[in-house]
């Protein structure tokens, strides 16, 4: 008889009394700075940010975060928890607005975080947008709070970590478990396939644990703690944790080693000059929302859920089709099954959330439901990998029992060669490595996964010329003229990145120019997109 364990904790889903979660009191071992605040927009002009002595123009990179909010709305819970009218129509069409930044000031001071809560336009635009432009999305998350926070705050409270870092998945993933971003971050807490490997979470075909709530919470507890031990300041470390410590590194380097969020931000990537500030208007916002005539949204029918841990293959159409239980429900309580699958066994068992009017059910219906329909979703008893994934997005072949090595891309690389010389599929290439949009840049080490017993074959292509890679797949190292790059527009002026550039630096060069328009022109996001040799359209010939 297969085993069932039912935790001793009971996880609420969500909660009926707001108060206990969101006006809850503050730690008392929390200390209260009276210094929190830093004024930046008190110029004669109010749309400047003044940076290391100088004035920038005003920003607006709400688009950045405001996409995030934008994706909530289309998960199960608020599909079917919500009503149609509770999700789409404001409940208080009336709320103040155009407040002096007194009133911010005054209410960011007697927050009493440990996190610094600076004040400046920048800010302000952002709890702006959560108040005022995106009140629907707000309310939502106010009552997915309730469920998500009690989380949060144990783990936090585990490593001895702020608790206001509760706030961060806000502006991550909209608390949103199964958030994916362009560039493949994942889950509440946007964790990078790397990042997330690195801080022992589970990521394979079928689990994915930065989209467990817990296992994820507690991984990002844990890296921000390092990142706070590295830098000694959380606007630092909170930075970093979205951009990467390189980026931040390079910030503090270029801005003559300063150690001021504000004093490196121009440095910083586009997307991390905003997520700062939005975590500090998310802070304003989820402690002031009835202030502003928020009202936290709550499910029709409370849910709650309990957990159980099986130790056999299980798939979720096992569960809907024996105990009448909805599948959606099914993923939206356990977003880490990648392909509706629990791959559990005696030796690794896994967690089963379910509803918890649910629970006994599945206890007393045990047997039946592991029996149902059995050989065809694992046949002999064992686990066979669907073709295709249920979570919307390419998930590579396992890698178990393949040697790992490492490739150093060289110039004139491209994602198709090495996959080609490699004998690897191109999808699984960029995704063992995080590439998007197929960029590589020189210097940078792939990490590629090869049979064992040609190991030692794939080892020696690092030492090999081009000529010699393309000769050992029988191919000419003659580009053909597909594959020539395209002329450059003689009616555009370019410039070839070097090593170290930065949008910022190289709009500095030449006048008339900022680096947004030069994302434009050539269509990236932020730094990350650039790449040593490229070619750069920066205006056009006069």
């Amino acid at each position: 008889m297969r085993k069932t364990i039912l935790t001793l904790a009971t996880l609420f889903f969500f909660m009926l009394f707001t108060e206990s979660v969101l006006g809850q009191e503050k730690d008392s071992l929390l200390t209260f700075q009276t210094d929190t605040i830093l004024l930046l927009d008190s110029l004669k002009e109010p749309d400047a940010l003044p940076i290391s002595g100088e004035v920038f123009p005003n920003e607006n990179l709400n688009e950045i975060f405001s996409g995030k909010l934008d994706s909530l709305v289309n998960t199960w819970f608020i599909e079917n928890a919500f009503k149609p009218d509770s999700a789409e129509i404001n409940f208080s069409k009336t709320f103040p607005k155009d407040l002096p930044d007194s009133v911010y000031i005054q209410r960011l001071r007697d927050t009493e975080q440990i996190i610094d809560l600076s004040f400046n336009n920048i800010v302000e635009n952002y709890i702006k947008m959560y108040s005022e432009k995106r009140r629907s999305q707000v309310e939502m998350m106010l009552g997915l709070s309730a469920y998500y926070f009690p989380i949060f705050e144990e783990t936090l409270d585990k490593y001895n970590m702020p608790l206001e870092l509760k706030y961060l998945p806000i502006i991550e993933s909209a608390l949103n478990p199964k958030a994916l971003s362009p560039v493949g971050a994942n889950g509440l807490w946007q964790f990078m396939y790397g990042t997330g490997k690195g801080m022992k979470l589970e990521i394979t075909s079928f689990v994915d644990e930065r989209r467990d709530p817990m296992k994820s919470t507690d991984a990002a507890a844990r890296y921000l703690k390092q990142l706070f031990e590295t830098y000694g300041d959380w606007h630092l470390a909170i930075a970093a944790y979205n951009c990467g410590p390189g980026n931040v590194n390079r910030a503090i380097r270029r801005s003559g080693d300063k150690t001021n969020y504000w004093e490196i931000y121009y440095g910083l990537p586009r997307e991390t000059r905003g997520y700062v500030p939005a975590f500090i208007a998310a802070t304003y916002v989820m402690n002031y929302y009835k202030e502003h005539n928020l009202v936290p949204r709550f499910p029709e029918i409370p849910l709650f859920a309990d957990t159980i841990m099986v130790n056999d293959y299980l798939h979720f159409d096992q569960i809907a089709g024996t105990i009448n239980i909805d599948k959606n429900q099914l993923q939206a309580l356990n977003p880490m099954y990648r392909r509706d699958i629990i791959p559990a066994t005696d030796k690794k068992p896994y967690p089963l959330i379910l509803p918890k009017e649910k629970i006994m059910e599945f206890i007393d219906n045990d047997k039946l439901i592991f029996a149902f329909e059995r050989n065809k979703y694992f046949p002999n008893n064992t686990l066979v990998k669907p073709s295709e994934s249920s979570s919307g997005y390419y998930t590579p072949a396992d890698i178990k029992g393949k040697a790992r090595i490492l490739y150093t891309v060289k110039s004139g690389d491209n994602v198709g060669f090495v996959s080609s010389w490699f004998k690897v599929r191109s999808s699984d290439l960029k995704y063992w490595n995080n590439i998007n949009r197929n960029l590589i840049r020189v210097g940078q080490k792939l990490a590629i996964y090869v049979p064992e017993s040609q190991k030692e074959k794939y080892e020696k292509v690092n030492g090999m010329t081009f000529a010699q890679k393309q000769a050992m797949i029988g191919k000419s190292s003659t580009p053909t003229e597909k594959e020539k790059p395209k002329p450059l527009d003689p009616n555009f002026v370019y410039h070839e990145v070097k090593k170290g550039d930065t949008l910022w630096e190289i709009a500095q060069k030449y006048a008339g120019i900022s680096s947004s328009e030069i994302m434009q022109l050539n269509k990236l996001e932020n730094d990350r997109g650039l790449y040593i040799g490229q070619q750069l359209k920066i205006k056009r010939k006069s």
